[in-house]
């Protein structure tokens, strides 16, 4: 058995439709923080936290600025800044030049995570059309965190979990279903040991 504080997670093309199935199966009584980096159009407002929000039985709101990160909340990234963790842990935007053209940026995210949260995170990276994520989830396991991968087959782009599968060859990779699964097991902030599975 696994104890965690949070679960990082990264997408870009498909990944809405993605999310709409994995984050309504969180459970309500996961006691952990769930932050979540969409590549979003960087000139308008998200509308993730408001379409969310009534499909999820955690908490879900828009990242703001030093605002704690409270366990059973859904945090997503605004448009135009990088999510990171920072101590305490609390929330930190950034305006810092884009990575892999992105801002916010996958990789930022899972790095800052890794360096609070070390083994008690879990990342999974999912369907995207660039190789943001991958040196992400690469720290992610590098901290003694798990690891996971959306199947690149079952992608709606592949570039991404294919780039994250080449720089973490043991990270758990799923499809959707079975990802969904994964999340809807954490109960409290404790996750059993999912199975192996090779890309």
């Amino acid at each position: 058995m696994t104890s965690l504080s949070a679960v990082v997670i990264g997408a870009s093309a498909g990944g809405i439709e993605a999310l709409g199935l994995l984050l309504p199966a969180l459970r309500q009584d996961a006691e952990v923080a769930v932050l979540v980096v969409v590549h979003l159009p960087r000139e308008r407002r998200s509308l993730l936290a408001d379409i969310f929000a009534p499909k999820c039985g955690l908490r879900v709101v828009e990242a703001d600025d030093k605002e704690p990160i409270e366990p059973g909340t859904i945090y997503f990234a605004p448009p135009d800044y990088h999510l990171l963790v920072d101590a305490g842990p609390r929330i930190s935007l950034s305006s810092d030049e884009p990575v892999h053209f992105s801002r916010p940026a996958i990789d930022v995210l899972f790095e800052s995570a890794a360096d609070f949260y070390r083994e008690r995170l879990l990342g999974l990276v999912l369907t995207g059309a660039n190789e943001d994520g991958a040196a992400g989830l690469a720290a992610v396991g590098r901290g003694g965190g798990l690891t996971f991968v959306q199947e690149p087959a079952t992608a709606s782009a592949s570039a991404m979990p294919l780039a994250a599968c080449r720089a973490v060859p043991a990270s758990t990779v799923l499809d959707l279903p079975a990802l969904a699964k994964v999340l809807g097991s954490i109960s409290g902030a404790v996750l059993p040991s999912a199975p192996r599975t090779d890309p």
